[in-house]
């Protein structure tokens, strides 16, 4: 694990256990990086990452932030991989996956740091329509970076993607982030969910 992974794991860590104040700015970044004996491009690129989650807000001239919903959004335990895939999720219900958008393309600058990859690095850009029981459930739209997860095709996209990661390829998936939140529905939603 890269430095500014560990740190940013950490300052997560501290976020939802509340060890700083949420009405007050986190320490600054120099600060940090004498705590974390790192240098402060490290520190920031730590930082980065928890901005682009959705955890942290820099306010110009006033410092770092905590977001407060961010707190009761918990990342998914490394223990807890049934959240990690809808069918073993649902094992005892009908799924089925419709694919919407199945590409590959170079990642933008917000996927690529997300996936902490190089933009060279071609991307899978996939979009599907699970239902349940034959009804539309969720849309998910995920990225994943080619180097890592090879062999996806139509077939694999129309079953488990989890469990061609863990039981073909034979990786370990160490986790994921979820958010929730109430948003206006978009063209794809209302084509495919059904909603208005």
């Amino acid at each position: 694990m890269r430095k500014y992974e560990y740190i940013s794991n950490e300052m997560r860590r501290r976020i939802q256990e509340e060890y700083y104040p949420i009405d007050q700015p986190i320490p600054d970044e120099l600060s940090l990086a004498k705590e974390f004996s790192c240098s402060r491009m490290t520190m920031k690129r730590a930082l980065d990452i928890l901005v682009s989650e959705g955890m942290l807000y820099r306010k110009r001239g006033h410092g770092t932030f905590i977001v407060k919903s961010s707190i009761q959004q918990l990342p998914v335990s490394v223990t807890d991989r049934e959240n990690l895939g809808l069918t073993k999720l649902l094992a005892n219900k009908q799924i089925e996956s419709r694919i919407i958008q199945f590409d590959v393309e170079f990642p933008s600058d917000e996927v690529a740091k997300q996936l902490s990859i190089e933009k060279t690095v071609p991307v899978y850009h996939i979009i599907r329509l699970r239902k349940v029981e034959g009804e539309p459930y969720v849309i998910e739209e995920t990225y994943m970076p080619s180097n890592v997860i090879s062999e996806l095709n139509e077939d694999v996209l129309h079953g488990s993607v989890y469990r061609h990661i863990t039981e073909t390829l034979k990786l370990t998936i160490a986790g994921s982030h979820r958010k929730i939140r109430a948003d206006k529905s978009n063209a794809l939603d209302r084509e495919y969910l059904e909603c208005a």
